[in-house]
């Protein structure tokens, strides 16, 4: 009996597996594609939304995100959410023969440093709760906690948004960094509940309308969401380096939506000493890799300038 239910679910899980690892890769091309555009826009002066380099990222990043879709959806989220960490590492590869940005030996370490603990940090994570309707999913939605939760966090984003970005933005990463991460906890909320909102929107059933307006509501979360993430992505890779971003954005990306999805479906209450001792150890692994990346895109921003030098003299 449980070998039939292993041959059953076997092979939807690998097919999962696959489409995470496809993905990983289409994902880790995203940013690099993206930059290479940028660059070429900047050489002709022109906007890089008529560079066919830059609509290549693009197209890769809508490509890489249906590819996750699915793969959240064949395999657990426990197994696809690491392999997320393939892509960069590609990423890094890719940007040092695209876009020529090596990274220094401090670079490499933060980098493979932040996927480990993000690694880690997921496998030690709560697991999801299973909500198989979009009444329980409303009721989730409303609880007090992850109310307060999302006002707090939409608070965050004004202030960053508004006052921070438009000072700091150009000079620390991490002002647009933790705009995009932020903005994963309405992303991947929203991407989880449009199917179950769509199974009983478009059933109808006694509770199609009040599904039809939870579905309408998470499908225009999802585009502003994704609208405003998008736009402060292509800012940020107007100043910083693709492989230095991608590598933090991964790491804070994967930790405010663990978050999220932590406080929606009330998971705490189901961790472990070992898996909190689990999660402490990723988290330090995970800030020494930022602190190390830091370091080495400060230290590539300092010898920039003094390499240019004699060509301005010129």
């Amino acid at each position: 009996m449980m070998t039939s239910e292993i041959r059953e679910t076997s092979p939807p899980i690998a097919a999962g597996v696959w489409i995470a690892v496809i993905s990983s890769f289409i994902n880790g091309s995203t940013f690099v594609l993206q930059k290479k555009g940028i660059l070429r826009s900047r050489k002709r002066d022109g906007s890089y939304l008529k560079d066919g380099v830059w609509w290549s990222g693009t197209l890769s990043m809508i490509v890489g995100q249906i590819g996750n879709f699915l793969a959240y959806n064949a395999a657990p989220a426990v197994v696809v959410t690491p392999l997320g960490a393939l892509g960069v590492l590609f990423g890094a590869v890719l940007a040092s023969y695209i876009l020529q940005e090596q990274l220094n030996v401090l670079g490499k370490l933060g980098c493979v440093l932040c996927c480990c603990g993000s690694v880690v940090l997921i496998i030690h994570s709560p697991k999801s709760e299973s909500v198989t309707s979009s009444l329980e999913l409303e009721e989730r939605l409303a609880d007090p906690v992850f109310v307060a939760y999302s006002l707090l966090v939409v608070l965050l984003l004004v202030v960053l948004m508004v006052w921070v970005a438009p000072a700091h933005g150009t000079s620390n990463i991490m002002v647009y960094v933790s705009i995009c991460s932020l903005l994963g906890s309405f992303t991947v909320t929203s991407c989880k509940g449009l199917g179950l909102a769509a199974q009983d929107a478009f059933s109808g059933g006694p509770s199609s309308s009040r599904a039809l307006g939870l579905f309408l509501g998470l499908l225009g979360t999802l585009s502003v969401s994704i609208l405003i993430q998008f736009t402060f992505i292509n800012k940020a890779l107007e100043h910083y380096s693709s492989n230095v971003f991608e590598a933090i954005y991964y790491v804070t990306f994967t930790s405010t939506v663990l978050t999220a999805s932590a406080i929606l479906f009330r998971e705490w209450t189901t961790v472990g000493l070992v898996d909190c001792l689990g999660m402490l150890c990723g988290l330090t692994t995970v800030a020494v890799g930022v602190l190390l990346l830091r370091i080495s895109s400060e230290a590539s921003l300092t010898w920039k300038p003094a390499a240019r030098g004699p060509d301005k003299i010129d």
